[in-house]
């Protein structure tokens, strides 16, 4: 009922009592059109791809720097005790980041410092983001 109302040009319908082509009174896409929003959605996922990747790398990022503050807190532990401090540092450090950590030992007196060394991952090949290095110190125990 109400469909023919408008169709007869009634209180929401226009002059001549015509509507659009389209549903809903939005005229009809042209075949130009068609597939234009499927274009725009393509052209937008490799954006959508960098921040995913760039959200990624900064959480390996600060992952890394976790895991060398706790290498080093680790090693200037057992370093304290007169321990292997550079295969408790390693030890201390998740397997797939291992092989990238050094750790080195300084002598302060009463006090030992150790300072470790991570190579943080990149997922991005050929982007080299360096390495983190944190440091902790740890009084002898004599």
């Amino acid at each position: 009922m109400r469909y023919e109302r408008l169709r007869r040009g009634g209180a929401r319908g226009r002059a001549g009592g015509r509507l659009p082509a389209g549903a809903c009174g939005r005229p009809r896409a042209s075949t130009r059109d068609r597939g234009q929003v499927a274009l725009e959605y393509l052209g937008f996922i490799p954006v959508l791809i960098l921040v995913a990747m760039a959200a990624v790398q900064i959480g390996l990022i600060a992952y890394t720097a976790q895991q060398a503050g706790t290498a080093a807190r680790a090693g200037a532990r057992s370093a304290s005790l007169e321990g292997p401090f550079a295969q408790d540092c390693q030890a201390a450090v998740s397997g797939w980041l291992a092989d990238g950590t050094t750790c080195a030992s300084a002598g302060l007196g009463d006090e030992v410092r150790v300072t470790a060394t991570v190579g943080i991952p990149s997922i991005v090949p050929g982007w080299d983001f360096g390495d983190a290095t944190k440091s902790a110190t740890m009084p002898l125990d004599h």
